[in-house]
């Protein structure tokens, strides 16, 4: 994880110019967006809490094809709209070289948010996904180190079903960002 981002800040699109130019998954993504209520008040009270500082960036780098993406994002908007942090959304295919400083287990998952101070050092990043969907891949990719292996790609077809029944149908995995996201920014 690079130290400074500060050549990426303003160089990203506003969260509402990424809703408004999604080609892929709008509908879904405007339907998480949508769905999203603070379940725990003293969450909201926390984030509603960080309008008062001045110091703190968000960075997303994204792409519309990506379920984690259109899954998880509409949430970290909703927290950084909460706590007045100024957001942008760096699309990943504009930005590979920041995306390559920001790898999970050697491949490129979005979505990747990091959180800098206002000269772009980074204080901390979360993604691709919440922890416990996250466990899945981490243990598929221990048990399956050779992408060239015949039966790869169908162990993959089920940690993705895997992954798809711990988020669950509704939007109880909100909450489960909101609380990490939290944790993340009560660090610094």
């Amino acid at each position: 994880m690079s130290n400074s981002i500060a050549e990426y800040l303003r160089q990203g699109i506003s969260p509402q110019a990424f809703m408004d130019g999604m080609t892929k998954n709008q509908d879904a993504f405007l339907s998480w967006y949508n769905k999203f209520e603070w379940a725990d008040e003293d969450d909201r009270s926390f984030f509603e809490s960080l309008q008062f500082r001045d110091d703190l960036r968000c960075e997303i780098l994204a792409a519309d094809w990506c379920g984690d993406v259109v899954r998880n994002v509409p949430v970290v908007f909703k927290a950084m709209e909460a706590a007045g942090i100024p957001t942008e959304v760096l699309i990943m295919e504009q930005f590979p070289e920041l995306m390559d400083q920001y790898l999970t287990m050697g491949g490129r998952s979005v979505p990747v948010v990091i959180i800098t101070d206002t000269g772009g050092h980074v204080l901390g990043k979360w993604g691709p996904r919440p922890s416990d969907v996250q466990a899945h891949m981490i243990a598929f990719k221990q048990a399956n180190p050779d992408r060239e292996a015949t039966d790869y790609q169908d162990n993959l077809k089920v940690v993705r079903q895997q992954m798809l029944e711990t988020y669950g149908e509704g939007t109880d995995y909100h909450n489960r960002i909101i609380r990490e996201l939290r944790e993340l920014l009560s660090s610094f």
